[in-house]
């Protein structure tokens, strides 16, 4: 994985989130896979969702080889009457909500010169209505047991100007869910309902091992954005998730926290190293 394995998240997980019931949207794959494992690993009731049923059921047989027991779903986040009866049904079966981990997205990325208005609209509405409408529906669930918390996927993007790819759409869109997360956890605070927002960095995930792949140059600087010599893996933002909706965080509300080695602390990108 990396000349740096021994540098990767890692830590005891079992019990830190015993009996929690906690939604997972986007569990098909990258992130949101990894997440929704690692919360089965630490006992909580996972209910994992994805637009997608065939990379969902990937992550059906990964908790199935790690005797993980996971409630899965076909459901469009981005869609009201979807999203209300899977939120319906969890409730039907637990009674409760206790975490939302909004990770569910969809992008396009193209220079801005190139964006056609289509693809800047999509991806306003898979960054910020797939936040919008799990949030909403959680929303009076979690005020009449006065708590949960909410964790919200945005992105460096939505902090910094990234070169390389094309983030104009995706920028918009994440600092968005930045704006939302902060708005929306003062207005949870009087019932106890945290919401706070985590920003990856330089990730590896399905979306970004093309161009990572296939361009040197992309590679070079996706490598050398952050200070930590490694760029981030899906595990890192998993344990950050574990942390927020934990009761170790029971006094965190509103924050963004950027996962990304350093990234955002630093100007550029260190192009020369090795």
């Amino acid at each position: 994985m990396t000349k740096y394995a021994d540098k990767i998240s890692r830590g005891p997980c079992a019990g830190r989130l015993q009996d929690k019931v906690a939604l997972v949207t986007g569990a098909g794959g990258g992130q949101g896979q990894i997440v929704s494992l690692l919360f089965a690993e630490a006992g909580a009731k996972v209910c994992a969702s994805d637009i997608n049923p065939a990379t969902l059921e990937q992550t059906r047989i990964l908790a199935e080889q790690r005797g993980l027991k996971i409630d899965f779903a076909t459901v469009d986040a981005s869609s009201p009457e979807q999203v209300n009866a899977w939120v319906d049904g969890v409730m039907q079966k637990h009674g409760r909500i206790d975490v939302l981990y909004n990770n569910g997205a969809g992008v396009h990325m193209a220079p801005f010169d190139q964006m056609t208005y289509e693809q800047w609209k999509e991806t306003i509405r898979l960054e910020l209505d797939v936040i919008y409408l799990p949030s909403k529906a959680v929303w009076p669930i979690m005020t009449k047991q006065q708590g949960g918390s909410i964790i919200n996927i945005a992105s460096c993007a939505g902090m910094l100007a990234a070169e390389g790819l094309g983030t104009s759409a995706h920028a918009a869109g994440k600092g968005g869910v930045i704006a939302l997360t902060r708005q929306l956890s003062l207005e949870g605070a009087p019932h106890w309902i945290r919401v706070n927002c985590i920003s990856p960095g330089p990730i590896m995930g399905p979306a970004l091992q093309s161009p990572y792949d296939e361009s040197p140059y992309f590679r070079k600087l996706f490598d050398s954005t952050p200070s930590l010599d490694r760029h981030g893996f899906p595990l890192d933002i998993a344990y950050a998730g574990l942390f927020l909706a934990s009761d170790e965080s029971t006094f965190i509300t509103g924050v963004n926290l950027p996962i990304d080695g350093g990234a955002t602390s630093k100007v550029g990108a260190m192009m020369g190293r090795s």
